[in-house]
């Protein structure tokens, strides 16, 4: 039998779950920009050793190629739930036009840094530039693709 409370307490469930899923996305955009903003901060600062903006330390290096590396496998799919276009990031619509080329993508990003890791880790400075330029070159691949 319907009656007004019954009424009132189905539209408080509806949104609620409404509230639930607003904040599932926010999360969800949060978790994404928390993850670019680690491989950021790992690819500048190989960057600027790459660049000479500061002293190259291979130690150092080594370090943050882990650390973009441990990042890279971390599931970022998961911070692209659908309905999370947001005007606060910086992600393109076209992510979800076009999944499988995205996800492709990230997929390179988990094999360059696993692969600028491994360099990093034998020390040989002429090597880890280069597989620098390599893993950077995928970053920058999909912000061209799929960054607003």
């Amino acid at each position: 039998m319907y009656t007004r409370r019954n009424g009132l307490l189905s539209l408080t469930l509806v949104l609620c779950s409404t509230c639930v899923q607003a904040d599932d996305v926010e999360k969800a955009v949060d978790y994404r920009q928390g993850l670019m903003n680690v491989y950021a901060h790992n690819v500048t600062a190989m960057g600027n050793m790459v660049k000479g903006k500061t002293a190259f330390d291979a130690a150092a290096f080594a370090r943050y190629a882990e650390e973009l590396a441990a990042a890279a496998r971390l599931d970022l799919l998961a911070g692209f739930p659908e309905d999370s276009i947001n005007d606060e990031s910086d992600a393109g619509d076209t992510i979800w036009l076009d999944w499988d080329k995205f996800q492709k993508k990230y997929e390179a990003l988990k094999t360059q840094s696993a692969t600028l890791s491994k360099v990093a880790a034998d020390g040989d400075k002429a090597a880890m530039k280069k597989q620098f330029g390599k893993t950077a070159k995928t970053c920058k691949g999909c912000h061209d693709d799929f960054k607003n």
